[in-house]
């Protein structure tokens, strides 16, 4: 069992949503079906971004830390090897 943090965003305005999950495509799924109060209104939602981390511990820090992120540093994660989001939707 692997922990994520993943960020979506937004199709309506771009806006980014970081979180943390057991199953990001599920919790995409909550997002897109307003499951989710703080991202109802701003559906739907595009994973784009998708990181592995060893424990659910690292991964709690882990998505504190990229809670802070702006959109330019947001944008430089997307865009590194960091994310396996396309490993990740080959594997599902």
């Amino acid at each position: 069992m692997g922990y994520y943090v993943y960020i979506i965003q937004s199709e309506l305005d771009a806006s980014f949503y970081k979180g943390f999950s057991e199953n990001p495509l599920k919790r995409l799924q909550q997002h897109n079906n307003k499951e989710a109060k703080f991202t109802s209104s701003k559906t739907p939602w595009k994973l784009v971004y998708i990181e592995l981390l060893e424990s659910k511990t690292a991964a709690l820090l882990r998505e504190k830390a990229v809670k802070k992120y702006g959109h330019e540093r947001i944008g430089v994660l997307i865009n590194s090897p960091k994310n396996i989001l396309s490993q990740f939707i080959q594997n599902e």
